[in-house]
């Protein structure tokens, strides 16, 4: 079987976690020939590159996958052309690389009508399309909500439609975006959430075991981390706050990932204060997990994240933001926290009661194994 994933509505960095990374690499695993044809932008310590050419290029990566890089087509301006989302010859790129599967990730671009027209004239081939998209991240404006979404995308998406064999939707509020939006019918839909690499208890714990070493941490010490590039919307400061409340010798907050100008100048000070904290950077994706598998919380009171899958298949129990897509995610294994005041209460209700994390590590495993195991996300595709 021959797989190709295409990605224009993003950034496409090598060797990351991301849906878009972790995918192609199962398939490959899984013994299918796989390529990803993504953009020209890839993350650099937090912050968007465009990679600077301007023709195609492609290459494998150490895992099998091949991906190939294909420049905006000029349309107008950059903001434009990072819209509409179009290149040149891509129909003449899938002819040459006959897909048996193709998946299609991220709605919002001119280059799903170029796959459907593919499909239409390879009806044998199966497209499988996903959306990421919902009133958190975008259409929060006037021309990005009636322009862009109720016009553009919309007719796109529309048009497209008759050639998908299904559209899948990575969270709760991304398939209730489509529904409002899109006038999208809910028996072509599928939830298909963002997953998470699952260890064995042996590789988990050697990588807990490892970090935890290196942090001079004892097997009392409770960890809490927090991960990301960390602007206003992460509620990095507010976690701070909360926990130089909680005087507990027990409990220890790492932050991994980026800071913007504004966020580093309010918590820089914050951290100098207590020598529970750390803020150890960026970290590659083997190198944050490792830091989510050495973690007992994962605290996320902001926006979504895909890494708080990865941290729930790691065994973290996790404090989270009651987003609406949140709720398949916290059973038995975490707190909805909005506020400073949950925020302290939930440290303190930890370092008090440390024992409860046993039973929330367990219960995250189980939601990790139903639902957010990328090997059986893999293997929805092959049919």
């Amino acid at each position: 079987m021959n797989i190709v994933h295409i990605d224009f509505t993003g950034p496409y960095t090598d060797d990351t976690s991301y849906q878009e990374n972790i995918l192609p690499w199962y398939n490959v695993l899984d013994g299918y020939k796989t390529t990803i044809i993504v953009t020209m932008q890839r993350w650099e310590n937090g912050i968007i590159k465009n990679i600077p050419l301007y023709e195609p290029i492609d290459y494998v990566l150490q895992n099998g996958v091949k991906v190939i890089r294909m420049p905006f087509k000029r349309v107008f301006n950059r903001y434009v052309n990072q819209k509409i989302r179009a290149v040149n010859g891509l129909y003449e790129l899938l002819e040459e690389l006959k897909p048996d599967v193709i998946m299609f990730h991220g709605i919002q671009t001119w280059e799903l009508i170029t796959v459907a027209r593919y499909k239409r004239e390879h009806p044998e081939v199966k497209l499988y399309v996903d959306s990421h998209s919902d009133f958190n991240n975008s259409a929060r404006g006037f021309v990005s909500k009636h322009i862009l979404h109720r016009m553009f995308y919309k007719r796109i998406v529309n048009m497209a439609l008759p050639q998908i064999d299904k559209l899948f939707y990575v969270s709760v509020e991304c398939g209730d975006f489509m529904r409002e939006l899109y006038k999208i019918p809910k028996e072509v839909m599928e939830f298909y959430p963002l997953g998470g690499i699952i260890f064995s208890e042996e590789e988990r714990q050697a990588k807990r075991q490892e970090i935890r070493k290196s942090l001079r941490l004892t097997d009392n010490n409770i960890l809490f981390v927090h991960s990301g590039k960390m602007d206003k919307k992460k509620r990095t400061y507010d976690i701070l706050k909360a926990f130089l409340q909680v005087k507990s010798d027990k409990i220890r907050l790492v932050l991994v990932g980026s800071m913007t100008e504004d966020v580093k100048e309010e918590v820089e000070p914050l951290i100098e204060t207590d020598p529970r904290i750390s803020f150890v950077g960026w970290k590659t994706a083997d190198e944050l997990l490792k830091y989510l598998c050495a973690a007992d919380v994962y605290v996320q009171p902001g926006g979504q994240s895909a890494t708080m899958q990865n941290a729930i298949c790691c065994g973290c129990a996790v404090m989270l933001y009651p987003h609406k897509s949140h709720e398949p995610y916290l059973q038995g294994n975490g707190y909805y926290i909005k506020s400073i005041e949950d925020m302290k209460r939930v440290f303190k209700e930890i370092a008090d009661n440390p024992s409860k994390l046993k039973t929330m590590s367990s219960n995250s495993m189980k939601i990790a194994r139903e639902l957010l195991d990328y090997k059986k996300l893999a293997a929805r595709l092959y049919v």
